[in-house]
C-alpha cells in the first residue's frame, strides 16, 4: 500500500514531516505547499536536505487542490484566533483530501455550530476525514495519559504537565509574537482570551481536554483557564533575540476541564527561556499524575537514536513519527471529523514496504 501525500507549510515541524515522507517507502509525496517566496519553485527534496523528488513546492492553492493525493499533512503555524486556517482545511476537505492537523483540530465536535457543519460538510463533499496528529495536542493527553487510567478502578483527577525549553528556537516572529515572550509581565492578563497567544491556544488545548473526556465517557462540562506568566530575573539573550528584565520569560498555561462542577483534567504547558521560575531545573517533557484508585505517575523523555547529529531534534522526528502513522488510519476511516483513536502505532507492514 502507497499513500499519496501532500505537505502543507514547511516550518520546523513540517520539515520534519516532509522528511518522513520523503524518507519512508509506504509514502509518495506528491505536492508540497509553502507560505514563503523564498521556497516556491524549489524541489522538495532541496528544501528537506534530501535528494531530488521531482515535487516543486507551489504557493498556489489551487495547484494543490487539482492534486490526486489521499491526504494533506497540515502544518501552518499557530495564528491567533484559534480557527483561522478553516478555509484553507475546507477548500482541502471538499476536494477529497484526508487532512491531518498538527495545530489543533483534536475534537472540533466539541463547539457544535456552524463551524462543526461546516467541516463536516466539507468532508460529505469530499468524502474525506480530519483528524489530529503530533504529540500535545495528538499523544500526551489524548492517547498516553487516557491510556494509563486503564489500571484505574476510580479515577478523581488526570494532569498532564509538558515542559519545554524554548532558547533554541531561532524564529523572533514566532517567539515574541505568536507565543508572547518579551511581553511586560506586569501588563499581560493571559486569561484574557483576546491576548493574541491565548486566543491561538484557549480553542486548541479546549479540545485535547473534549478528546480526553469523549474517550473516558465523561461529560464536560467546561473548560476553565488558570495562565500564569513570570517575567525574566535578568536580561537574557536567547536565539530568537533579547528578552529585558521583567519581560515574559516564562508561559504557564493552564487548563482545567469541569466535569460535575469540579476539576477532572488538567492540562499544563511551561514554555520557558530561563529554569529560574521551574519546580525543577531539568523537567522531564512530560509528567503525568493519575489521581485515582491506584493513583498513576508516569514521567516521558524523548531521545534521539544513538549516532543522529542532525540539528532536527527528538521532538520534531516524534511529531513527524505520530503523523506518519497516523496516515494510514486518517484513510482507512470514514468520510467526517474524527477523534483521534486510543492508539495510531507503528506500522511494520508499511515500514517494508
Amino acid at each position: 500500500m502507497t499513500y499519496r501525500v501532500i505537505q502543507w507549510a514547511t516550518g520546523a515541524m513540517g520539515k520534519s514531516c516532509l522528511r518522513a515522507v520523503i524518507d519512508h517507502p509506504a509514502m509518495e509525496l506528491v505536492g508540497l505547499y509553502v507560505y514563503g517566496d523564498d521556497k516556491a519553485g524549489r524541489d522538495a527534496g532541496d528544501i528537506a536536505r534530501r535528494p531530488a523528488t521531482g515535487v516543486i513546492a507551489t504557493r498556489e492553492v489551487d495547484e494543490i487542490l487539482a492534486l490526486d493525493g489521499d491526504v494533506v499533512i497540515h502544518c501552518a503555524r499557530l495564528a491567533p484566533p484559534y480557527g483561522s486556517h478553516d478555509a484553507d482545511l475546507l477548500k482541502l476537505l471538499a476536494s477529497g483530501k484526508n487532512v491531518i492537523s498538527i495545530n489543533g483540530y483534536s475534537d472540533p465536535g466539541h463547539w457544535g455550530g456552524e463551524r462543526l457543519k461546516a467541516l463536516e460538510a466539507a468532508c460529505a463533499a469530499g468524502g474525506s476525514s480530519l483528524m489530529a496528529a503530533g504529540l500535545n495536542p495528538g499523544f500526551a493527553g489524548e492517547q498516553l495519559a487516557v491510556v494509563a487510567t486503564g489500571v484505574c478502578s476510580a479515577l478523581d483527577h488526570i494532569e498532564v504537565v509538558e515542559s519545554v525549553d524554548c532558547r533554541a528556537v531561532r524564529n523572533p516572529d514566532y517567539i515574541f509574537k505568536v507565543l508572547g515572550f518579551g511581553s511586560d509581565s506586569t501588563e499581560v492578563d493571559p486569561n484574557d482570551p483576546a491576548w493574541g497567544p491565548a486566543s491561538s491556544l484557549n480553542g486548541m488545548y479546549a479540545e485535547v481536554l473534549a478528546a480526553m473526556a469523549e474517550h473516558l465517557h465523561l461529560k464536560l462540562e467546561r473548560v476553565e483557564t488558570d495562565h500564569r506568566v513570570f517575567g525574566a530575573t535578568e536580561d537574557l539573550s536567547v536565539a530568537a533575540g533579547a528578552i529585558r528584565r521583567g519581560g515574559v520569560s516564562h508561559l504557564n498555561w493552564r487548563w482545567h476541564g469541569l466535569v460535575a462542577d469540579e476539576p477532572k483534567l488538567t492540562m499544563s504547558i511551561h514554555w520557558y527561556m530561563e529554569p529560574a521560575h521551574l519546580d525543577e531545573a531539568e523537567p522531564p517533557l512530560w509528567r503525568m499524575r493519575i489521581r485515582g484508585q491506584p493513583g498513576v505517575r508516569i514521567a516521558v523523555d524523548l531521545e534521539k537514536r544513538e549516532g543522529d547529529t542532525t540539528p532536527t531534534s527528538a521532538e520534531q522526528i516524534a511529531v513527524a513519527g505520530a503523523v506518519i502513522n497516523t496516515i494510514p488510519v486518517v484513510c482507512a476511516a470514514p468520510p467526517g471529523v474524527l477523534v483521534r483513536p486510543l492508539a495510531t502505532p507503528f506500522r511494520g507492514d508499511l515500514a517494508q514496504a
